[in-house]
């Protein structure tokens, strides 16, 4: 399929964690538009999953929802990072935790109309406590650790106590591959 051509970009935004950029295209059957389009340089999730079984979740203040919400552990991938490294380093920021080992469980776009974000999901096994402990950056001081079953988050998903788009993802991925496992 063609692509529709840019004939137009300009940054009318720049901030902290995205810019806003307005484009002026043509389609290939000559119809012209502007998209608004946020780019973002994407982010690592985490399902860190205990050698009990459980999973350790972070519950923090989120404004645009005024609210707060469960969630993985996740956050932003600094320029020129890897994914992986910044899966490893959310973890022991939001958690104190690291782990032995992290399994690349998918990319996703978080919303693809209008964002340019990939969300990279790992599962972590191997959990050991850090020893720098949590390390909470600025904004993240209302951060508090809770621990489910996956069974149980899942119940907290169908029960619409867990409503994040990135969480739902990863613990539906983790109960795939776990059930894997089992077979």
């Amino acid at each position: 399929m063609e692509l529709p051509k840019v004939y137009k970009s300009e940054l009318i935004y720049h901030g902290k964690i995205f810019d806003v950029v307005v484009e002026e295209i043509e389609y290939p059957s000559g119809t012209k538009g502007k998209r608004e389009i946020v780019q973002h340089n994407g982010g690592s999730v985490v399902v860190p999953l205990l050698p009990n079984g459980n999973i350790i979740f972070v519950r923090q203040y989120r404004a645009p929802q005024k609210n707060y919400v469960l969630e993985l552990p996740a956050g932003k991938i600094e320029p020129q990072e890897p994914p992986l490294e910044c899966a490893r380093r959310e973890l022991r920021e939001e958690t104190g935790y690291e782990a032995e080992t992290f399994e690349h469980l998918t990319s996703m776009m978080t919303t693809p109309g209008f964002c340019s974000e990939i969300l990279h999901i790992y599962l972590a096994l191997g959990l050991r406590h850090s020893v720098q402990g949590q390390t909470l950056e600025e904004g993240e001081q209302t951060i508090k650790l809770e621990t489910y079953s996956l069974n149980e988050a899942l119940k907290m998903v169908e029960q619409k106590e867990i409503v994040d788009g990135k969480t739902i993802c990863g613990l539906f991925l983790t109960e795939r591959k776990l059930r894997t496992f089992q077979s």
